[in-house]
């Protein structure tokens, strides 16, 4: 599905339709024809929520990836988390490569009570997590259906973003841009005035890896005009191919690798140090969400001095853009679930979370603060919605033991593209014929 919108409307009306697209969640206990299970976090007495508050305790561990907000804006949440809810001990756990280690958890049977959703068909998800449609949200949210099955909702997510070229004004002013690139070969005219005059035009963060999900998602939407292209990998034995949307998303990392307007040396890059360097106009731009953008202007650069546009994929000249929720959070079943629960609401409602992060956020009536997004929204660009997920895409790929961002590794670095792409291909169709599919 592809809409044409304001980013200037995005966080009142935008994802209205989304939520349209999928079945009809309902918060209410009527619709599930039983009490709520979470009547405790849910119902509000008249007696001014004390009874509400009461009833939750226990300990609440999250696990989250963002390690950066350890012992600093954590231990903030946990303070005002924990006076509103006296009962509960609120703790904190980062971790790096996420996914694969909270798989290797829930696969142990012992995780923490409020995680984000791994990469899981929307199928398996009852066996792990907690129903959440019984939390009293004070409006609508965004994507609700996206981590759905059977009617009932297992994931909420933590905020939404788009994905643009994030770029330092005084690195382009030095390099002597003077408009901001509306096609692809503007864009690499203007990387090579970035690298002419000493900067590093785009921090690529190849080492890290999970920065490279950019061109495994978002980039592929852009080029094939579709947001359903992980899903249709399924009907097919080669999904990865020089010339579908993979091949071609792919193929601009390349160039830009082949053309050093990336890191010198991209298998020694640091996530937190390239927020510094974009900060200080040493690396001129990121291609990543808004979500990046306060990370930068916590790191040293001035809110004015940042700015943000659409990545412009083609030579066109129309801009495009994805829709994206970010993590979605889940509650261990098997856990402090009413606590857990409240937490969730908390984090959506009244933590700041979304601001702080740079999302626009979960509540449909609130808007956003973040003022780089009036500069995004005056390209006009088409936004394209996130696709449900199809299970049969994610159990190949699991199958399959696919990490896509390290295809795009491998494939930027290799002399033959092409046999990159055969071997993921082989693995693929083996991992499709295995489960009947």
């Amino acid at each position: 599905m592809k809409k044409v919108f304001s980013l200037a409307i995005v966080s009142v009306f935008m994802l209205t339709t989304l939520a349209a697209c999928g079945g009809n969640n309902t918060n209410s206990s009527e619709a599930t024809n039983k009490p709520s299970t979470n009547e405790a976090a849910t119902n509000k007495p008249d007696n001014g929520g004390k009874e509400e508050v009461s009833a939750i305790k226990g300990e609440v561990v999250f696990l989250t990836n963002r390690t950066d907000m350890i012992d600093k804006q954590y231990t903030e949440y946990e303070k005002t988390f924990e006076a509103k809810y006296p009962g509960v001990d609120l703790k904190f756990e980062a971790i790096t490569d996420y996914d694969k280690t909270l798989k290797i958890r829930i696969a142990s049977g012992d995780f923490p009570d409020v995680v984000f959703t791994p990469t899981l068909p929307n199928s398996e998800l009852p066996n792990y997590f907690a129903e959440l449609d019984d939390i009293a949200f004070s409006g609508d949210i965004h994507f609700k259906d996206l981590k759905a099955t059977g009617g009932k909702m297992y994931g909420i997510s933590s905020g939404a973003s788009t994905v643009g070229i994030v770029y330092n004004k005084k690195a382009f002013e030095k390099a002597g841009i003077t408009v901001l690139p509306k096609t692809y070969d503007e864009f690499l005219a203007a990387s090579q005035k970035l690298k002419d005059a000493g900067i590093v035009p785009l921090a690529s963060n190849f080492k890290d890896k999970w920065p490279l999900d950019t061109w495994v998602y978002d980039i592929p939407t852009l080029i094939g005009g579709a947001s359903d292209h992980q899903n249709k990998r399924a009907e097919t034995n080669e999904p990865y191919t020089l010339d579908n949307a993979y091949g071609k998303s792919y193929g601009i990392i390349r160039e830009l690798y082949t053309k050093g307007f990336l890191e010198t040396d991209v298998n020694s890059t640091n996530w937190e140090q390239s927020k510094k360097d974009v900060a200080t106009g040493k690396f001129g731009m990121y291609l990543l969400g808004n979500w990046v953008i306060n990370q930068v202007i916590e790191n040293g650069a001035a809110s004015e001095d940042i700015g943000f546009f659409p990545f412009p994929v083609d030579n066109s000249g129309e801009s495009k853009a994805p829709l994206n929720p970010d993590f979605f959070y889940a509650v261990n079943k098997n856990g402090n679930v009413e606590a857990a629960k409240a937490f969730v609401q908390w984090m959506i409602e009244e933590s700041g979370y979304d601001d702080f992060a740079g999302f626009i956020p979960t509540l449909k009536d609130k808007e956003s603060k973040l003022s780089q997004l009036a500069e995004f929204n005056s390209f006009n660009p088409e936004f394209f919605e996130p696709a449900s997920p199809v299970d049969a895409a994610t159990e190949i790929q699991n199958k399959a033991q696919l990490d896509q961002a390290a295809v795009v590794q491998e494939f930027v670095l290799s002399k033959d593209p092409q046999k990159v792409f055969d071997k993921v291909n082989t693995a693929w169709a083996k991992a499709k014929k295995d489960l009947g599919l």
